[in-house]
Protein backbone atom coordinates (compact mmCIF):
# COMPACT_ATOMS: atom_id res chain seq x y z
CA UNK A 1 0.00 0.00 0.00
CA UNK A 2 2.89 2.37 0.75
CA UNK A 3 4.04 2.23 -2.88
CA UNK A 4 0.50 2.95 -4.07
CA UNK A 5 0.28 6.03 -1.83
CA UNK A 6 3.57 7.36 -3.16
CA UNK A 7 2.41 6.73 -6.71
CA UNK A 8 -0.86 8.60 -6.23
CA UNK A 9 0.87 11.50 -4.50
CA UNK A 10 3.34 11.67 -7.37
CA UNK A 11 0.53 11.65 -9.92
CA UNK A 12 -1.68 14.19 -8.21
CA UNK A 13 0.70 16.84 -6.95
CA UNK A 14 1.09 19.70 -9.40
CA UNK A 15 4.30 20.98 -10.91
CA UNK A 16 3.93 23.85 -13.38
CA UNK A 17 0.36 22.68 -13.99
CA UNK A 18 -2.10 24.52 -16.16
CA UNK A 19 -5.08 25.77 -14.18
CA UNK A 20 -7.98 27.43 -16.00
CA UNK A 21 -9.35 30.55 -14.39
CA UNK A 22 -9.82 34.21 -15.15
CA UNK A 23 -8.99 34.88 -18.77
CA UNK A 24 -7.57 31.46 -19.51
CA UNK A 25 -5.00 28.89 -18.40
CA UNK A 26 -2.02 30.04 -16.39
CA UNK A 27 0.94 28.05 -15.18
CA UNK A 28 1.38 27.61 -11.47
CA UNK A 29 4.69 26.39 -10.12
CA UNK A 30 3.84 24.45 -6.98
CA UNK A 31 6.71 22.90 -5.08
CA UNK A 32 6.11 20.80 -2.01
CA UNK A 33 8.54 19.68 0.64
CA UNK A 34 9.48 16.04 0.96
CA UNK A 35 6.53 13.71 1.53
CA UNK A 36 7.88 12.22 4.71
CA UNK A 37 4.45 12.03 6.36
CA UNK A 38 2.87 9.71 3.79
CA UNK A 39 2.32 6.89 6.27
CA UNK A 40 0.08 4.02 5.16
CA UNK A 41 -2.85 3.34 7.49
CA UNK A 42 -2.78 0.15 9.49
CA UNK A 43 -6.22 -0.97 8.32
CA UNK A 44 -6.58 -2.69 4.96
CA UNK A 45 -9.00 -1.31 2.39
CA UNK A 46 -11.19 -3.04 -0.15
CA UNK A 47 -10.49 -2.83 -3.84
CA UNK A 48 -13.56 -0.62 -4.22
CA UNK A 49 -11.84 1.98 -2.04
CA UNK A 50 -14.85 2.57 0.21
CA UNK A 51 -13.66 0.74 3.31
CA UNK A 52 -13.49 2.98 6.40
CA UNK A 53 -10.12 4.14 7.70
CA UNK A 54 -9.89 3.22 11.37
CA UNK A 55 -7.98 4.88 14.21
CA UNK A 56 -6.60 7.71 12.14
CA UNK A 57 -4.91 10.61 13.87
CA UNK A 58 -6.41 14.13 13.85
CA UNK A 59 -5.52 16.34 10.89
CA UNK A 60 -2.66 18.38 12.36
CA UNK A 61 -0.19 20.43 10.36
CA UNK A 62 3.52 20.90 11.03
CA UNK A 63 2.75 23.89 13.31
CA UNK A 64 0.43 21.92 15.56
CA UNK A 65 -2.81 23.38 14.22
CA UNK A 66 -5.65 20.87 14.32
CA UNK A 67 -8.01 21.09 11.34
CA UNK A 68 -11.60 20.10 12.04
CA UNK A 69 -13.40 22.47 9.65
CA UNK A 70 -13.92 21.78 5.94
CA UNK A 71 -15.41 24.24 3.48
CA UNK A 72 -16.84 22.49 0.41
CA UNK A 73 -17.67 24.40 -2.75
CA UNK A 74 -20.67 22.74 -4.36
CA UNK A 75 -20.73 24.68 -7.61
CA UNK A 76 -18.84 27.33 -9.55
CA UNK A 77 -22.09 28.92 -10.69
CA UNK A 78 -23.78 31.91 -9.09
CA UNK A 79 -26.88 34.01 -9.72
CA UNK A 80 -25.02 37.21 -8.75
CA UNK A 81 -21.85 38.81 -10.13
CA UNK A 82 -20.35 40.49 -7.06
CA UNK A 83 -17.40 42.70 -7.91
CA UNK A 84 -15.01 41.35 -5.27
CA UNK A 85 -15.79 37.73 -6.19
CA UNK A 86 -16.06 37.57 -9.97
CA UNK A 87 -14.48 39.55 -12.83
CA UNK A 88 -16.98 41.59 -14.87
CA UNK A 89 -16.37 39.34 -17.88
CA UNK A 90 -17.17 36.24 -15.85
CA UNK A 91 -14.99 33.16 -15.41
CA UNK A 92 -14.37 30.00 -17.42
CA UNK A 93 -16.44 27.32 -15.71
CA UNK A 94 -15.38 23.71 -15.45
CA UNK A 95 -17.16 21.08 -17.50
CA UNK A 96 -19.66 19.00 -15.55
CA UNK A 97 -17.44 15.92 -15.85
CA UNK A 98 -14.62 17.85 -14.15
CA UNK A 99 -16.71 18.58 -11.06
CA UNK A 100 -17.11 16.21 -8.14
CA UNK A 101 -20.18 14.03 -8.32
CA UNK A 102 -22.39 13.82 -5.27
CA UNK A 103 -21.08 10.33 -4.50
CA UNK A 104 -17.48 11.51 -4.81
CA UNK A 105 -18.13 14.50 -2.58
CA UNK A 106 -19.65 12.31 0.12
CA UNK A 107 -16.83 9.79 -0.14
CA UNK A 108 -14.25 12.53 0.40
CA UNK A 109 -16.31 14.01 3.23
CA UNK A 110 -16.21 10.68 5.06
CA UNK A 111 -12.41 10.61 4.72
CA UNK A 112 -12.22 14.04 6.34
CA UNK A 113 -14.68 13.04 9.08
CA UNK A 114 -12.49 10.08 9.99
CA UNK A 115 -9.63 12.56 10.37
CA UNK A 116 -11.59 14.57 12.91
CA UNK A 117 -13.50 17.05 10.75
CA UNK A 118 -16.81 17.71 12.49
CA UNK A 119 -17.85 20.99 10.88
CA UNK A 120 -18.61 21.48 7.18
CA UNK A 121 -19.63 24.68 5.45
CA UNK A 122 -21.17 24.44 1.99
CA UNK A 123 -20.25 27.28 -0.33
CA UNK A 124 -20.05 28.06 -4.03
CA UNK A 125 -20.57 29.83 -6.32
CA UNK A 126 -24.00 29.85 -4.81
CA UNK A 127 -24.82 26.57 -3.01
CA UNK A 128 -28.59 27.07 -3.17
CA UNK A 129 -28.36 26.59 -6.95
CA UNK A 130 -27.87 22.88 -6.22
CA UNK A 131 -31.28 21.22 -6.51
CA UNK A 132 -30.08 18.42 -4.21
CA UNK A 133 -28.79 20.73 -1.48
CA UNK A 134 -31.16 19.46 1.23
CA UNK A 135 -30.27 15.86 0.42
CA UNK A 136 -26.58 16.70 0.64
CA UNK A 137 -27.05 18.32 4.04
CA UNK A 138 -28.86 15.23 5.34
CA UNK A 139 -26.24 12.88 3.91
CA UNK A 140 -23.37 14.86 5.44
CA UNK A 141 -25.10 14.73 8.81
CA UNK A 142 -25.52 11.00 8.31
CA UNK A 143 -21.81 10.72 7.53
CA UNK A 144 -20.96 12.03 10.99
CA UNK A 145 -20.62 15.77 10.46
CA UNK A 146 -21.70 17.48 13.68
CA UNK A 147 -22.49 20.86 12.13
CA UNK A 148 -23.41 21.56 8.51
CA UNK A 149 -23.67 25.24 7.55
CA UNK A 150 -23.94 27.23 4.34
CA UNK A 151 -22.74 30.58 3.06
CA UNK A 152 -25.31 32.01 0.65
CA UNK A 153 -26.26 35.23 -1.08
CA UNK A 154 -29.75 34.71 0.35
CA UNK A 155 -31.71 35.29 -2.84
CA UNK A 156 -33.74 32.07 -2.58
CA UNK A 157 -33.68 31.47 1.17
CA UNK A 158 -37.41 32.06 1.57
CA UNK A 159 -38.00 29.15 -0.78
CA UNK A 160 -35.20 26.77 0.23
CA UNK A 161 -34.55 27.29 3.94
CA UNK A 162 -37.45 25.31 5.49
CA UNK A 163 -36.38 22.13 3.69
CA UNK A 164 -32.73 22.77 4.58
CA UNK A 165 -33.64 23.10 8.24
CA UNK A 166 -35.56 19.83 8.14
CA UNK A 167 -32.48 18.20 6.59
CA UNK A 168 -30.34 19.33 9.52
CA UNK A 169 -28.76 22.62 8.45
CA UNK A 170 -27.26 24.08 11.63
CA UNK A 171 -26.21 27.59 10.65
CA UNK A 172 -26.01 30.05 7.81
CA UNK A 173 -24.04 33.08 6.72
CA UNK A 174 -25.61 35.55 4.32
CA UNK A 175 -23.46 37.74 2.10
CA UNK A 176 -24.88 41.27 2.04
CA UNK A 177 -22.72 44.29 1.21
CA UNK A 178 -25.26 47.10 1.28
CA UNK A 179 -28.63 47.93 2.83
CA UNK A 180 -29.40 50.33 -0.02
CA UNK A 181 -31.14 48.81 -3.03
CA UNK A 182 -29.37 50.79 -5.75
CA UNK A 183 -25.96 50.23 -4.20
CA UNK A 184 -26.63 46.54 -3.64
CA UNK A 185 -27.48 46.16 -7.31
CA UNK A 186 -24.34 48.02 -8.35
CA UNK A 187 -22.12 45.72 -6.26
CA UNK A 188 -23.91 42.47 -7.15
CA UNK A 189 -24.63 43.52 -10.75
CA UNK A 190 -28.12 42.14 -10.10
CA UNK A 191 -31.19 43.32 -8.09
CA UNK A 192 -32.49 41.44 -5.05
CA UNK A 193 -31.96 43.27 -1.75
CA UNK A 194 -35.58 42.87 -0.60
CA UNK A 195 -35.43 39.12 -1.19
CA UNK A 196 -32.22 38.80 0.81
CA UNK A 197 -33.60 40.75 3.77
CA UNK A 198 -36.75 38.61 3.70
CA UNK A 199 -34.56 35.51 3.79
CA UNK A 200 -32.68 36.79 6.85
CA UNK A 201 -35.97 37.49 8.63
CA UNK A 202 -37.21 33.99 7.80
CA UNK A 203 -34.01 32.46 9.18
CA UNK A 204 -34.56 34.31 12.46
CA UNK A 205 -38.19 33.19 12.56
CA UNK A 206 -37.05 29.60 12.10
CA UNK A 207 -34.77 29.91 15.11
CA UNK A 208 -31.29 30.38 13.63
CA UNK A 209 -29.21 32.29 16.17
CA UNK A 210 -27.28 34.22 15.21
CA UNK A 211 -27.65 34.67 11.49
CA UNK A 212 -24.25 35.90 10.34
CA UNK A 213 -24.17 38.69 7.77
CA UNK A 214 -20.95 38.94 5.76
CA UNK A 215 -20.16 42.50 4.61
CA UNK A 216 -17.08 43.09 2.44
CA UNK A 217 -16.06 46.68 3.15
CA UNK A 218 -14.71 48.75 0.28
CA UNK A 219 -13.56 52.34 0.72
CA UNK A 220 -15.73 54.77 -1.18
CA UNK A 221 -18.40 52.17 -1.79
CA UNK A 222 -20.04 51.01 1.43
CA UNK A 223 -17.81 52.24 4.27
CA UNK A 224 -20.41 54.94 4.96
CA UNK A 225 -22.91 52.17 5.86
CA UNK A 226 -20.92 50.72 8.76
CA UNK A 227 -23.18 52.29 11.38
CA UNK A 228 -26.28 51.44 9.34
CA UNK A 229 -25.31 47.80 9.70
CA UNK A 230 -24.73 48.26 13.42
CA UNK A 231 -28.27 49.64 13.67
CA UNK A 232 -29.49 46.56 11.80
CA UNK A 233 -28.43 44.55 14.87
CA UNK A 234 -30.58 46.60 17.26
CA UNK A 235 -33.66 44.36 17.10
CA UNK A 236 -32.26 41.30 15.29
CA UNK A 237 -30.05 38.52 16.63
CA UNK A 238 -27.66 38.79 13.74
CA UNK A 239 -23.89 39.04 13.77
CA UNK A 240 -22.77 41.51 11.13
CA UNK A 241 -19.20 40.65 10.12
CA UNK A 242 -17.20 43.38 8.40
CA UNK A 243 -14.61 41.74 6.16
CA UNK A 244 -11.48 43.43 4.89
CA UNK A 245 -11.32 43.48 1.08
CA UNK A 246 -9.02 40.66 -0.02
CA UNK A 247 -7.05 40.20 -3.26
CA UNK A 248 -8.14 37.48 -5.69
CA UNK A 249 -7.71 37.14 -9.43
CA UNK A 250 -9.96 39.48 -11.36
CA UNK A 251 -11.32 41.60 -8.48
CA UNK A 252 -9.06 44.61 -9.18
CA UNK A 253 -7.80 44.75 -5.60
CA UNK A 254 -5.63 47.57 -4.39
CA UNK A 255 -4.95 48.82 -0.91
CA UNK A 256 -6.69 52.14 -1.57
CA UNK A 257 -10.00 50.22 -1.42
CA UNK A 258 -9.15 48.52 1.87
CA UNK A 259 -11.01 49.58 5.00
CA UNK A 260 -8.87 48.30 7.84
CA UNK A 261 -10.22 46.76 11.02
CA UNK A 262 -8.97 49.69 13.09
CA UNK A 263 -10.58 52.25 10.77
CA UNK A 264 -13.90 50.41 10.77
CA UNK A 265 -13.85 49.95 14.54
CA UNK A 266 -13.05 53.62 15.00
CA UNK A 267 -16.14 54.52 12.95
CA UNK A 268 -18.31 52.41 15.22
CA UNK A 269 -16.78 53.77 18.43
CA UNK A 270 -17.38 57.36 17.33
CA UNK A 271 -21.13 56.71 17.27
CA UNK A 272 -21.33 53.97 19.92
CA UNK A 273 -18.71 54.78 22.58
CA UNK A 274 -20.27 52.20 24.89
CA UNK A 275 -19.28 49.37 22.49
CA UNK A 276 -17.92 46.39 24.44
CA UNK A 277 -15.94 43.34 23.32
CA UNK A 278 -17.60 39.94 23.35
CA UNK A 279 -15.78 36.93 24.81
CA UNK A 280 -13.45 35.35 22.23
CA UNK A 281 -14.45 32.07 20.60
CA UNK A 282 -12.09 29.26 19.68
CA UNK A 283 -10.72 29.42 16.12
CA UNK A 284 -12.99 32.35 15.29
CA UNK A 285 -12.05 34.56 12.36
CA UNK A 286 -13.98 37.54 13.73
CA UNK A 287 -13.27 39.90 16.61
CA UNK A 288 -16.78 40.49 17.97
CA UNK A 289 -18.21 43.55 19.74
CA UNK A 290 -21.65 44.42 21.14
CA UNK A 291 -23.62 47.59 21.66
CA UNK A 292 -25.26 47.23 25.10
CA UNK A 293 -29.00 46.69 24.73
CA UNK A 294 -28.80 45.57 21.09
CA UNK A 295 -30.01 42.11 20.19
CA UNK A 296 -27.17 41.37 17.80
CA UNK A 297 -23.45 41.98 17.50
CA UNK A 298 -20.80 43.15 15.05
CA UNK A 299 -17.59 41.39 14.15
CA UNK A 300 -14.48 42.32 12.20
CA UNK A 301 -12.58 39.86 10.02
CA UNK A 302 -9.14 41.38 9.57
CA UNK A 303 -7.39 38.91 7.29
CA UNK A 304 -5.20 41.57 5.72
CA UNK A 305 -4.13 43.88 8.54
CA UNK A 306 -4.07 41.46 11.50
CA UNK A 307 -3.98 37.89 10.25
CA UNK A 308 -5.22 35.05 12.45
CA UNK A 309 -3.27 32.27 10.75
CA UNK A 310 -1.93 30.86 14.03
CA UNK A 311 -5.39 29.54 14.95
CA UNK A 312 -6.47 28.42 11.47
CA UNK A 313 -8.39 25.15 11.50
CA UNK A 314 -9.81 25.31 7.95
CA UNK A 315 -9.42 23.28 4.80
CA UNK A 316 -11.13 23.92 1.46
CA UNK A 317 -12.38 21.53 -1.19
CA UNK A 318 -13.16 23.17 -4.52
CA UNK A 319 -16.05 22.12 -6.74
CA UNK A 320 -13.59 20.44 -9.12
CA UNK A 321 -12.10 18.39 -6.31
CA UNK A 322 -8.92 20.27 -5.41
CA UNK A 323 -7.80 20.58 -1.81
CA UNK A 324 -6.59 24.02 -0.73
CA UNK A 325 -4.99 24.15 2.69
CA UNK A 326 -4.88 27.97 2.63
CA UNK A 327 -7.39 30.36 1.10
CA UNK A 328 -4.60 32.60 -0.16
CA UNK A 329 -2.23 29.90 -1.37
CA UNK A 330 -2.03 28.84 -5.02
CA UNK A 331 -0.99 25.29 -4.09
CA UNK A 332 -3.71 22.72 -4.73
CA UNK A 333 -3.86 18.92 -4.74
CA UNK A 334 -6.45 17.06 -6.80
CA UNK A 335 -8.32 14.62 -4.60
CA UNK A 336 -10.68 14.07 -7.51
CA UNK A 337 -7.91 12.68 -9.70
CA UNK A 338 -6.65 10.45 -6.91
CA UNK A 339 -10.16 9.17 -6.22
CA UNK A 340 -10.89 8.52 -9.89
CA UNK A 341 -7.48 6.91 -10.25
CA UNK A 342 -8.49 4.19 -7.79
CA UNK A 343 -7.14 5.50 -4.48
CA UNK A 344 -8.64 3.87 -1.43
CA UNK A 345 -9.63 5.83 1.66
CA UNK A 346 -6.27 5.31 3.37
CA UNK A 347 -4.46 6.71 0.35
CA UNK A 348 -6.80 9.69 0.17
CA UNK A 349 -6.23 10.33 3.86
CA UNK A 350 -2.45 10.23 3.34
CA UNK A 351 -2.73 12.64 0.43
CA UNK A 352 -4.66 15.11 2.59
CA UNK A 353 -2.05 14.87 5.32
CA UNK A 354 0.76 15.39 2.84
CA UNK A 355 -0.82 18.60 1.60
CA UNK A 356 -1.55 19.73 5.15
CA UNK A 357 2.05 19.15 6.17
CA UNK A 358 3.03 21.79 3.60
CA UNK A 359 0.73 24.47 4.98
CA UNK A 360 2.69 27.56 5.87
CA UNK A 361 2.68 29.33 9.22
CA UNK A 362 0.92 32.35 7.74
CA UNK A 363 -0.12 33.82 4.41
CA UNK A 364 2.21 36.04 2.43
CA UNK A 365 0.78 39.45 3.42
CA UNK A 366 -1.54 41.65 1.40
CA UNK A 367 1.04 43.30 -0.85
CA UNK A 368 2.55 39.97 -1.85
CA UNK A 369 -0.87 38.34 -2.16
CA UNK A 370 -1.91 41.00 -4.65
CA UNK A 371 0.91 39.86 -6.95
CA UNK A 372 0.41 36.11 -6.51
CA UNK A 373 -1.61 33.86 -8.77
CA UNK A 374 -4.80 32.44 -7.27
CA UNK A 375 -8.27 31.56 -8.45
CA UNK A 376 -11.09 34.09 -8.45
CA UNK A 377 -13.05 33.73 -5.23
CA UNK A 378 -16.03 32.18 -7.03
CA UNK A 379 -13.83 29.26 -8.14
CA UNK A 380 -12.47 28.72 -4.62
CA UNK A 381 -15.65 28.89 -2.56
CA UNK A 382 -16.61 31.71 -0.22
Amino acid sequence: MGSNIRKIISLTRVHNAEVKFGNGPRRLAINYRAYSNANPMQESATEAGAAPVSAVQPLVDSFGRRHNYLRISLTERCNLRCQYCMPAEGVALSRRAELLSRAELLRLARVFVRGGVDKVRLTGGEPTLRADLAELVAELRGAGVRSVAITTNGLVLTRRLPALQRAGLAALNVSLDSLRAERYERMARRPGLARVLAGVDLALQLGYRPVKINVVLMKGFNDDEICDFVEYTRDREVEVRFIEFMPFSGNKWDDSKLVSYRAALRSVFERYPQLTPAPPRDNDTATVWRVPGYAGSVGFIHSMTQHFCSSCNRLRLTADGNLKVCLFGAAEVSLRDALRGGADDAELDALVRTALNNKKAKHAGMENLARMENRPMILIGG
